[in-house]
């Protein structure tokens, strides 16, 4: 750790490698990488009379980050491409106060077809198989599973990957859904023909959806409600990828374009990154990510740190091209590392005229769209969410927040949970369960929490911590984040006690809510108690229960194969099912209470 003087850059060494700015308290400010570290670190200064000043020359968020900059740390690598991955894991990892962060690209799914099999089948897959003669199609973003059932469901083909093995006759031959090839039943060339039909219908969403319709209209004239609701279900998850259908050109192109729309509101910016996918020259989907930032947001940083992240794993069908508005950092490094990752020489194109441009200006208008939506829908709860970080004085509005509960019987099967929310809705693919140790709240909580700043370079760090509990497990939040050197502001709720037990009324509870001081040397938790009524209350009450919820139905399920892998299971069982009635009523019952109704019946039978 290099304390900021003129001295100390003088010296920094010269090689290529990551350096990090930290405040006076330690906690990490910016993540940056150099291919000359010395070069780089002192282009943030300006020396005037003996004294270092910020660049001028420097963006307002550089420019505010140096001047709270106290020290420094630098790491050396062997190659720039090191530095700029090490950068981007730890920008993720670490989230950063001044950097910009785009949390990791989920992994899209694909349909694949193996055309070597006898009988060829579409299936479900993120990756990419060592095997020749496959076809992909993809990526989708959504409705990949909807799309399968769906052909499923129009053609009979072979539905289950075993069924070939069985070598018979199956249900879904009684229920015509499939003509029994594994009994001779269909020949090669008369399947390969219903199999055309389908890969007409999967490249053409149009026809597939009108195919669709007509079986749910089909269904409802037949009074068949709980079909016709399942059609239904599958044209709401396809249409999405008809939405560009209309749009192909002659030429194969193999293209990803990206764009961005933003906008400016109450001192911060919302962004949405809009991605159109385009293969063998038509768009077959598309995704957005909507993005929240405290200062502007630097398109070449968010683009680099996109393809880092979309493309570190091989894809099953990657593109020729990627198509960006504008130049990101380190272009050719970039095409460097989608080289190495994807096995294949990939260009990152800025095209000004011609079709190419014509597909840019459609990703920015649906990017724009996007985010009027977006702003239009979700307005009250923006505001909701500003009102919450003014009045708990928050670093920023907590646009992502993740949730933390514990559940127990008499300190026994203890788990814990985390639940996501994030853009007005629950991430239930962020949820996490974890198993605990600790046989204290407050020990099982820094068990919780340890475990998940572990994982930060798995899933990056939200905005806001919300605890189930009061000022000891926000101190406990607090010691683990500064150790980490990481910026997280963190809050707890306790629920309100009637009679010494927890109140839960929707609606009519007073819970307490706990959180730090604002600029003080000591870590000072103050209380708030709001109306049952309050709007902001309310909001963080909706989250606590959630995770209360998620942390419950797992400790319930834990605590039932504990119980089937008793020694006793059969007998017991039997008769924990006599007196409470049901597998529910057993796992909503404690500890105490299933020890004495054993001890109970036992002795009865002794």
């Amino acid at each position: 750790m290099t304390i900021i003087t003129i001295n100390a850059l003088q010296h920094l060494p010269q090689e290529a490698g990551v350096y990090k700015y930290l405040d006076q308290t330690g906690k990490i400010l910016y993540i940056g990488k150099a291919k000359n570290l010395k070069k780089r670190i002192n282009s943030y200064f300006k020396q005037i009379n003996n004294t270092l000043i910020p660049n001028p020359r420097n963006t307002q968020r550089i420019q505010i980050m140096i001047s709270q900059a106290y020290s420094l740390d630098t790491t050396i690598v062997q190659t720039e491409q090191d530095a700029l991955i090490l950068e981007n894991t730890l920008i993720k990892q670490l989230k950063p106060k001044y950097n910009i962060l785009l949390r990791d690209d989920k992994t899209y799914p694909y349909i694949l077809l193996d055309t070597t099999q006898d009988f060829p089948r579409f299936e479900f897959t993120r990756q990419v198989k060592n095997k020749s003669n496959l076809r992909y199609f993809g990526p989708y973003p959504s409705g990949c599973r909807s799309l399968l059932d769906a052909l499923y469901d129009l053609f009979p083909l072979v539905q289950k990957s075993r069924c070939i093995k069985y070598k018979k006759a199956c249900l879904f031959y009684q229920i015509n859904k499939c003509h029994a090839p594994c009994e001779g039943k269909i020949t090669k060339n008369e399947y390969a023909k219903i199999l055309d039909s389908a890969l007409l219908l999967l490249q053409n969403k149009k026809k597939l959806l009108k195919a669709l319709e007509e079986k749910m209209l089909d269904c409802s004239n037949k009074l068949l409600f709980e079909k016709a609701k399942e059609y239904r279900e599958m044209i709401k998850a396809i249409t999405p990828l008809a939405n560009f259908s209309q749009i192909n050109t002659p030429k194969p192109y193999n293209l990803d374009i990206l764009h961005i729309a933003k906008i400016e509101q109450n001192n911060s910016y919302k962004a949405v990154l809009m991605k159109l996918f385009m293969r063998d020259g038509s768009i077959s989907s598309s995704d957005f990510k909507i993005l929240h930032y405290n200062f502007d947001i630097s398109y070449p940083e968010l683009f680099t740190q996109h393809i880092l992240n979309h493309y570190s794993d091989p894809s099953p069908l990657p593109p020729d091209e990627v198509i960006l508005p504008i130049k990101p950092e380190d272009c050719d490094l970039l095409e460097s590392f989608l080289q190495k990752r994807q096995n294949k020489n990939i260009k990152i194109t800025l095209p000004q005229i011609g079709f190419k441009k014509s597909l840019l200006d459609i990703a920015h208008k649906n990017a724009q769209e996007v985010l009027r939506q977006n702003m239009q829908k979700n307005a009250p709860e923006n505001t909701l969410l500003n009102d919450i970080a003014l009045l708990l004085n928050l670093s920023s509005p907590p646009f992502r927040i993740e949730v933390f509960d514990t559940s127990h019987h008499s300190f026994s099967h203890n788990v814990g949970a985390m639940i996501t929310y994030e853009d007005h809705d629950f991430i239930k693919s962020s949820y996490r369960h974890y198993n605990l140790k600790s046989t204290d709240e407050y020990s099982q909580m820094r068990e919780m929490l340890l475990h998940r700043i572990q994982s930060f370079d798995k899933l990056s760090p939200p905005d806001l911590w919300l605890l189930d509990g009061g000022s000891g497990q926000i101190k406990i939040a607090k010691e683990l984040l500064d150790s980490a050197g990481l910026h997280l502001d963190v809050i707890a709720i306790a629920k309100e006690k009637i009679d010494a037990k927890a109140h839960r009324a929707k609606g009519s509870a007073h819970d307490t809510i706990y959180y730090p001081m604002p600029k003080t040397s000591t870590l000072e938790i103050t209380t708030l108690h709001l109306s049952s009524s309050d709007p902001r209350l309310q909001f963080l009450q909706k989250l606590r229960d959630e995770a209360h919820r998620f942390a419950i139905s797992f400790h319930r399920k834990q605590k039932t194969k504990a119980l089937l892998k008793n020694p006793y299971t059969k007998a017991q069982t039997k008769k924990l099912l006599d007196y409470f009635g049901s597998f529910s009523a057993i796992q909503a019952a404690s500890d105490t209470e299933i020890e004495q109704i054993l001890k109970t019946t036992l002795k009865n039978k002794s």
